[in-house]
């Protein structure tokens, strides 16, 4: 274990502590101390992710334990953050966008296993990155939405439910996108890869072949 490594461990541990303070009695609603509570706590388990990778790379520790907890705990946070927020804001996150949601991520992941075991990978895109920021400002947002309808910041007044209906809207569409965009690269890369293994295994067997057919003397 190392320093990056206790980082992402930490937004795992961070993962039921989110789900406390949102389904839990114990915390008030009525000067919005919950929603910024735990929108503070989300903001700051996203932002491990950027920091432990970057960490990894910068003291040259990628580890094995390493590439296989960020992954989890991405995907832990994102199904925890929307399944939650079924239950804690359902008339701005209703039940089939955390399905598209959390799918999307369950299908990248599958398909990067099956890459992996293919000897390939397949590189973030674009779409996934731009992703991870509307993710991080859906959640915000729709959990804020729990208590405001207009969040006074300095002399604005921010309103928030249209930006939480609009965040998630992008964010399904985000995540139909870029699971569109990540099948696309897997099936490239698996069609070149079993292309060139049926090139090599005809190599073999032509080589076989004309050993076998050498008369001898």
């Amino acid at each position: 274990m190392n320093l990056p490594n206790y980082i992402t461990l930490t937004r795992i541990l961070s993962i039921p502590v989110l789900i406390w303070i949102l389904s839990s009695s114990h915390f008030s609603s009525i000067n919005g101390d919950r929603e910024l509570l735990a929108s503070a706590l989300f903001i700051a388990a996203s932002l491990t992710d950027a920091i432990d990778g970057y960490l990894a790379r910068k003291r040259a520790q990628v580890t094995t334990i390493g590439m296989l907890l960020d992954p989890v705990a991405d995907k832990l946070l994102v199904a925890a953050a929307f399944i939650t927020l079924v239950q804690f804001n359902p008339g701005t996150v209703p039940a089939w966008m955390a399905v598209i949601i959390i799918g999307r991520e369950f299908l990248v992941s599958g398909l990067r296993s099956i890459a992996a075991s293919e000897g390939f990978t397949i590189e973030a895109s674009d779409l996934g990155k731009m992703k991870m920021v509307v993710q991080i400002v859906s959640v915000v947002a729709c959990i804020v939405d729990h208590h405001w309808t207009l969040l006074p910041w300095y002399f604005l007044s921010l309103p928030v439910h249209p930006i939480a209906l609009a965040s998630i809207w992008i964010m399904v569409g985000l995540s139909l996108v870029s699971a569109a965009d990540y099948f696309i690269a897997f099936w490239s890369k698996i069609s070149q890869h079993s292309e060139k293994r049926r090139r090599r295994r005809s190599f073999v067997l032509s080589r076989r072949r004309k050993r076998n057919d050498v008369p001898a003397i």
